[in-house]
C-alpha cells in the first residue's frame, strides 16, 4: 500500500470559510486521519506569566484567525497541506493551578505525538509551555538547535520563587542538556534586562543575539545568513513569542515591548530558512483580550502557516533558500 493522499482543508462549497467549527486552517481533526505528519496542538496555559495574563485563550483565537489561510504558499512554492498530512490535535487538557502537573501534562501530550513520528506545531499559551515541548522533541531527536524569536531573553532563573515560568524555559532547557549550546539563536531581542549579568548568563545558556535594532541596520538576507550559520544542519526547534513583533503589529501579548519587528520582517526571515530540519515549534503569548481587529491573532495564525510550510519543504527547500531570503 502506498502513502495515503493527505486530507487537506475543509472542502464544502456550501459552507463559507467563516462558518462551521474553527479547526486550525479548517484542517481535519487528528481523529479524522489515520496518521499525521504535523499536528497543531493547542496549549491553553498561562499560569507562568509575569505581567498581563490571558494567553490561555490564545489557541482558540489563533484558530479563529486561521480560517482564511490558503493551500498554496506562493513565495516558497509549496502546498503545505498537500505535501504532508496536517491535522488539528485539539488542546492539551491542562489546568491552571499546579505548575508541575501542567508541565508534565504538556510533555505527555507532545510525546504521544512525537513518538508516532509527528512534528508538533504548538499554539500557546505563555512561554512556559516551550520547556515541555522541547523536552518531547529532544527525546526523539537529541539535543536541539533553538531559534527563538522574542523581545526577551527567557533565560532568567527564578521569579517569585518559581524556577519554571515564562521567563526561564531556555535556561532550564540548557541545564537539562536538551538544547545544543553551540547552536542557539535569539532574534528580535530588545527589552526586559535588569542587569548586564543577565546577558552573560544568556551566553552561558548557549544563545547568540540578533537584536531588533539589527533589522534597522542590516538586510533580511544578512540576518538570515547569520541564523543559518548558527543553527547548523541538525534538528531545529523554533519558538516564536508573538511579542517579537512591535505592539503596532501585535498588541495582544502579555509583555509588550516597543521597537520590535514588523510582521513583514518576521515572515521574510522565516521564509529565508527553507531547508532547515524543523522538528518542532511553538507560537506563544497571544492574549486575545488585548487584541484590536484581530491583528495579533492573524499574525500568529500566519506564522504557524509559515512554519508548517517550512516543515513541508524540509531538506528539499535548500535549493530555494537563497530566493526566499532575497524576498
Amino acid at each position: 500500500m502506498g502513502t495515503p493522499t493527505p486530507i487537506g482543508q475543509r472542502d464544502d462549497s456550501e459552507m463559507p470559510r467563516y462558518g462551521g467549527i474553527a479547526t486550525y486552517a479548517l484542517l481535519p481533526r487528528l481523529e479524522d486521519v489515520t496518521r499525521a505528519d504535523v499536528a497543531v496542538l493547542g496549549v491553553p496555559f498561562d499560569s507562568g506569566t509575569s505581567f498581563r495574563p490571558g494567553a490561555r485563550f490564545g489557541p482558540a483565537h489563533i484558530r479563529e484567525n486561521s480560517r482564511q489561510l490558503h493551500p498554496y504558499h506562493q513565495f516558497l512554492d509549496v502546498y503545505p497541506f498537500g505535501r504532508q498530512q496536517v491535522a488539528d490535535a485539539g488542546d492539551v487538557a491542562v489546568g491552571p493551578y499546579d505548575m508541575e502537573r501542567a508541565v508534565a501534562a504538556i510533555e505527555r501530550a507532545a510525546r504521544s505525538l512525537v513518538e508516532q513520528g509527528t512534528r508538533v506545531v504548538a499554539l500557546g499559551g505563555d512561554h512556559t509551555v516551550a520547556l515541555p515541548l522541547m523536552r518531547a522533541a529532544a527525546a526523539a531527536h537529541g539535543p536541539l538547535a533553538v531559534l527563538h524569536f522574542d523581545a526577551h531573553l527567557d533565560t532568567w532563573d527564578t521569579c517569585h520563587g518559581a524556577s519554571v515560568w515564562h521567563g526561564s524555559p531556555f535556561r532550564r532547557a540548557a541545564e537539562e542538556g536538551i538544547i545544543d549550546l553551540n547552536h542557539c539563536q535569539h532574534v528580535g531581542t530588545r527589552g526586559g534586562v535588569y542587569d548586564a549579568t543577565e546577558l552573560v548568563d544568556d551566553r552561558k545558556a548557549g544563545f547568540e543575539r540578533i537584536d531588533a535594532q539589527d533589522f534597522q541596520d542590516r538586510s533580511i538576507g544578512d540576518v538570515v545568513a547569520q541564523i543559518r550559520r548558527r543553527l547548523g544542519a541538525g534538528p531545529v526547534y523554533v519558538s516564536v513569542d508573538i511579542d517579537v513583533l512591535d505592539p503596532a503589529h501585535a498588541p495582544a501579548t502579555g509583555t509588550p515591548e516597543v521597537g520590535g519587528l514588523t510582521t513583514r520582517e518576521l515572515l521574510a526571515t522565516l521564509r529565508g530558512l527553507a531547508g532547515l530540519d524543523i522538528v518542532g515549534c511553538d507560537i506563544v503569548e497571544v492574549a486575545p483580550a488585548y487584541d484590536h481587529a484581530d491583528v495579533t491573532g492573524l499574525a500568529a495564525a500566519h506564522t504557524a502557516w509559515e512554519l508548517i510550510s517550512l516543515i513541508a519543504l524540509g531538506e528539499d527547500g535548500s535549493a530555494i533558500k537563497a530566493k526566499a531570503a532575497e524576498r
